[in-house]
């Protein structure tokens, strides 16, 4: 006999929110450019520190032991990058913690953003699992560049999508009842998402690297005339494998624990959400529109899978589908408490 996850206190829940809720506030106070420079920083620490402790509360983790190790990390990397110049303090030393502390609060976004979404029988409410994950992505993307990172995008991009995938597994590896949960149509989805997520991170590398002169233009040209046209560019990790998977695994999941194997490709959506601010040519409106640009067509793709999905596996006949509504519902903790 199992025991049952015990819940976590409401005061401990409470603290975690009224710290998270700071930091945004601190964060909204920053980029109004209102108050000291050092605010984007103190709540850029605050998110991480609560992102932190949010996720190990969801994971069946110690919450206050891992959030107050963030706050402490995160606090000593802001410190010595603003203090580190004036004091004679080593520059670097402060550059390499605050560099550190925005890779690891993209991973942070990147997974908590996945683990707290909760099963959906329909493919609507589905959606607004996927909107629930954006959300926090975006805030997660507001505290990612509060530590101001001096690291090449690209390499901020991979580091952080790697590492997200790998604390993902991890994680997913306990809930999906590790490997012997897959099954044959689990298999398949883990190969085919790892087969479409290294293809196109190999061929946007290839094609940046190798690519002829001609066609490389060709593709700038296309991807400045889109962004002069309708303001951005979707995200294509986003598009074709993050909002699908986390729609289509959102859905799943209510029916099978199978769902999280899914889920955890949605990382690529959330991780790429969290670095999108990194980059200094992006502006506001576009850093805006990009998410919102990938939720159509990702939308549009992870319905078409649940479609097939259930056309394959699914009950024929309206009724039949009815029937089977009522009866998806496979049981999870809710949003705020642990899955372990």
């Amino acid at each position: 006999m199992t025991t049952p996850t015990p819940l976590y206190p409401l005061l401990v829940v409470r603290s975690i929110l009224g710290l998270l809720a700071v930091g945004v506030l601190l964060l909204a106070v920053a980029v109004a450019q209102v108050g000291p420079e050092w605010l984007d920083r103190a709540g850029g620490v605050a998110v991480a520190a609560s992102y932190a402790a949010l996720l190990a509360m969801r994971t069946g983790g110690r919450p206050l032991v891992f959030g107050i190790a963030a706050l402490v990390f995160g606090a000593t990397g802001a410190l010595v990058a603003e203090l580190g110049p004036a004091s004679g303090v080593v520059h670097d030393a402060g550059v390499i913690l605050t560099t550190g502390g925005a890779v690891g609060m993209a991973v942070l976004t990147a997974v908590l953003a996945v683990m707290l979404t909760t099963p959906a029988v329909r493919a609507l409410r589905a959606a607004g699992e996927v909107l629930v994950a954006f959300a926090i992505a975006g805030v997660g993307s507001l505290a990612v560049i509060a530590f101001r990172p001096r690291l090449d995008v690209d390499r901020l991009d991979y580091a952080a999508l790697a590492l997200a995938f790998g604390l993902g597994f991890v994680l997913v590896f306990r809930l999906g009842a590790g490997w012997h949960g897959l099954g044959r149509r689990g298999l398949l989805v883990v190969l085919g998402g790892s087969a479409v997520l290294a293809v196109s991170v190999a061929y946007a590398e290839l094609l940046r690297h190798y690519g002829t002169p001609q066609l490389v233009d060709a593709i700038d040209s296309s991807v400045r005339w889109t962004r002069d046209t309708i303001g951005a560019v979707p995200r294509p990790l986003q598009v074709l494998v993050g909002v699908p998977a986390l729609l289509w695994g959102c859905h799943m999941r209510a029916r099978r624990r199978q769902g999280w194997w899914v889920c955890v490709f949605g990382c690529a959506a959330t991780g790429s959400v969290a670095t999108t601010l990194a980059n200094p040519g992006t502006t506001w409106l576009e850093a805006g529109l990009i998410p919102l640009y990938s939720l159509v067509l990702g939308l549009a793709f992870g319905y078409l899978a649940i479609r097939v999905d259930l056309a394959l596996t699914g009950q024929r006949g309206s009724r039949a589908r009815a029937v089977e509504r009522e009866r998806a519902v496979r049981p999870e903790p809710s949003r705020l408490q642990p899955l372990l």
